[in-house]
C-alpha cells in the first residue's frame, strides 16, 4: 500500500512540476509581450529576465524559463532564427552555470548575486548575435546589453526574494 501511495504522490508531483513550469513560461511570455519594444534592442531591457532567479530556488524551473524564452523569441523577436539560437543558448548556458555554482553556495542572496553576474557576463552571446545580424560593434553592444541585463536582474533580486517568502518557490515545483 505504501508503494502505491508513493507512486501516486510521484505522479502528482510530476504533474505539478509541469503545470508550474507552464505558468512560469506563460508569465515570461506575458511580461515580455508588454515590454517587447525594449526587449529586443541593443539595450535588451527585458523585465521578464527576473524570472531567471527562480533557478536559485529550484533547478527544475529551468524548463519553464527556457520554454518562456523560446516562445517569446519565436513570437515576438524580429530576428527569430538568431534569437532562437543565441537567446535560448545564452539562457541555457547561464542557467546551467548557475545550477552548477549553486551546489557550492548556500545563501539565496549569494546565489542570486552569482546568477546576476553570470547572466550579465553571458550577454556576450547576445552581443555576438546583434553583431552578426546587424553589424553592431561587439564590445559596445556587449556593454549595453550587459547593463540592461544587470539592471533587470539586480532589481529582480529583492522582488523574487520577497515573493518567495510567501510563495516558497523551492517547494512548488
Amino acid at each position: 500500500m505504501a508503494a502505491k501511495k508513493n507512486k501516486s504522490h510521484g505522479a502528482q508531483s510530476n504533474v505539478q512540476g509541469i503545470v508550474v513550469n507552464g505558468i512560469v513560461a506563460a508569465l515570461y511570455i506575458a511580461v515580455s509581450a508588454v515590454i517587447a519594444p525594449f526587449g529586443f534592442s541593443q539595450i535588451q531591457f527585458r523585465v521578464s529576465e527576473m524570472f531567471n532567479h527562480l533557478i536559485v530556488f529550484n533547478k527544475k524551473y529551468i524548463f519553464g524559463i527556457i520554454l518562456g524564452v523560446f516562445l517569446t523569441n519565436l513570437f515576438f523577436s524580429p530576428m527569430k532564427a538568431y534569437d532562437l539560437i543565441f537567446g535560448v543558448g545564452q539562457s541555457l548556458l547561464a542557467l546551467g552555470i548557475t545550477i552548477v555554482c549553486a551546489r557550492f553556495i548556500k545563501g539565496i542572496w549569494t546565489r542570486m548575486i552569482v546568477n546576476t553576474v553570470v547572466f550579465t557576463f553571458t550577454m556576450f552571446l547576445i552581443a555576438l548575435e546583434l553583431h552578426l545580424a546587424f553589424g553592431l560593434p561587439f564590445l559596445f553592444t556587449w556593454l549595453t546589453t550587459a547593463v540592461g541585463e544587470f539592471a533587470v536582474m539586480a532589481v529582480g533580486m529583492p522582488i523574487m526574494y520577497y515573493i518567495n517568502k510567501s510563495v516558497r518557490f523551492d517547494k512548488i515545483v
